[in-house]
């Protein structure tokens, strides 16, 4: 009752604030309930699209109530962007204790290149939640002003990544870090989508041609 009270109560203040353009503050929630929100948020959009991923949807496949929903996140676009930045998390912690391994550029190169094909084939609904975030911010500019804050962090997260291994000797840069790295997400972004759309072609060809293009960045 408390949190149906609470949840209803945030909900007109945000209202308000939206009305007077301001953006309400973030609440945070954490642990095994945030999880299952995430999880639930991010297969909905894989199934229905943002348009069609209600707050009933999700809190009935998170085992949550609509009025928490509505409590922590205001709106299922915000919904949307949280569950995008806790998986970014996630991804950025694995990819650098991947490439943490790295001792040559090859290495390097081929670890990244590996992770992106491991992303597109084992977890496909994490790229569709990416370009459904990118389509929706074209539309919305406080989503607008969400999805550039995760590029640049996750940009900033890969520049830092390629800048301790140049300094380690494993990779020597032909450009600033924070634009090889965008170099590298632009080229793993296209390749993405094209394999999201033609899951059945072979792609190994392609995907070697685009090592070479990263070896020109990242080695002599």
């Amino acid at each position: 009752m408390a949190i149906g009270v609470a949840a209803a109560s945030a909900k007109d203040a945000g209202a308000r604030e939206l009305a007077a353009g301001k953006r309400p503050p973030r609440r945070v929630i954490e642990g095994e309930k945030a999880r299952r929100i995430v999880e639930a948020m991010r297969r909905s959009v894989a199934r229905r699209g943002t348009a069609g991923s209600t707050f009933d949807h999700v809190a009935r496949e998170a085992g949550v109530s609509r009025g928490l929903l509505h409590y922590y996140f205001g709106t299922k676009e915000q919904l949307l962007v949280e569950a995008v930045r806790r998986e970014c998390e996630v991804r950025m912690e694995l990819l650098e204790q991947r490439i943490a391994g790295a001792r040559t550029a090859e290495d390097f190169i081929g670890l990244m290149a590996q992770n992106l094909q491991e992303t597109v084939r084992e977890d496909p609904d994490f790229v569709t939640l990416m370009f459904e975030l990118f389509t929706l911010s074209r539309r919305n500019e406080d989503i607008a002003v969400e999805y550039a804050e995760l590029l640049r962090r996750t940009r900033g997260q890969v520049a830092d990544m390629l800048a301790l291994a140049q300094r380690e000797g494993v990779v020597r840069l032909h450009a600033q870090p924070d634009a090889v790295a965008e170099i590298l997400f632009a080229l793993a972004d296209g390749f993405a989508l094209r394999m999201l759309t033609e899951p059945d072609r072979d792609f190994e060809t392609t995907v070697r041609a685009g090592i070479v293009c990263a070896r020109a960045l990242l080695a002599d």
